[in-house]
């Protein structure tokens, strides 16, 4: 009998160890894509392929919206290198003319509905869509609107969280996404409790705004709110940002991240 009894304690420990470890393992987001991957470049095809051959939570990516209503997943505002002559301002480019300039590895800049494509092909990979400032409010609306369309299109409602650093941006999503959607706030501005109060899931902040105010973890869990960072892109950073608990770590250097989660 006392054996029994220490075999289900031993079992309760492990079942216990092995939860506690799922609950506070952070996941980690591709910024850009797994760029960092020989022969991928940021915001492509091959970077959403790459990151989903790794094993990794979710890509991050950028939408713009072109001069003619196109979507498209890229950073900008602009392409092309600050001394290139011929780069070019997405938002102020019609599509076809963006679409004549290739990005470093050779690829052409993907529609936001190539972008999804693919991702329907990597059901494992989450993904986390950052729409960009654009000029205007009703601009930013029409692009809101786009995205929860073509997400819808290619059935990813379940995959997807949206990031912003225009509060506009994020209220229309929380206006107009389906009413589970997660919506994440970039600017770092925001307390945790004001961002409860608008709806959204959580905070997406910055390295240097979490390191100034890291009692703003805490508190989003309190409240129920989820905790990302960016960039991380160094091993203390990293490290700073799992002893704190945070619940996603977006980084340009994913090996680096499991490295020192292991």
């Amino acid at each position: 009998m006392n054996d029994m009894k220490r075999l289900i304690w031993c079992l309760c420990l492990v079942i216990a160890m092995t939860a506690a470890e799922e609950a506070t393992a952070q996941k980690i987001i591709a910024h850009r894509g797994h760029h960092s991957v020989k022969g991928a470049e940021e915001n492509s095809i091959s970077a959403l392929r790459a990151a989903h051959e790794a094993g990794l939570y979710a890509v991050e990516c950028d939408v713009n919206m072109t001069s003619d209503g196109e979507l498209v997943v890229v950073h900008g505002p602009w392409l092309g290198k600050k001394d290139d002559p011929d780069r070019l301002n997405v938002q102020r480019t019609d599509f076809a003319t963006l679409r004549s300039k290739r990005l470093a590895n050779g690829e052409q800049v993907p529609t936001l509905d190539e972008f999804l494509e693919v991702a329907a092909e990597c059901p494992d990979t989450k993904l986390v869509i950052e729409v960009k400032d654009h000029s205007t409010p009703q601009i930013e609306t029409e692009v809101v609107r786009k995205v929860i369309a073509a997400v819808k299109h290619h059935k990813l409602q379940d995959m997807v969280t949206y990031i912003a650093f225009r509060q506009h941006v994020c209220d229309e999503f929380v206006r107009l996404a389906p009413s589970d959607t997660p919506v994440m706030y970039l600017s770092g501005n925001l307390t945790p409790e004001y961002v409860k109060g608008l709806g959204y899931a959580g905070i997406s902040y910055s390295v240097d705004a979490l390191r100034r105010l890291p009692r703003w973890i805490e508190e989003a869990h309190k409240l129920g709110l989820e905790v990302s960072i960016w960039t991380v892109n160094c091993s203390d950073d990293a490290s700073w940002a799992v002893k704190q608990g945070v619940d996603y770590i977006t980084t340009d250097k994913p090996s680096m991240v499991e490295r020192v989660l292991e």
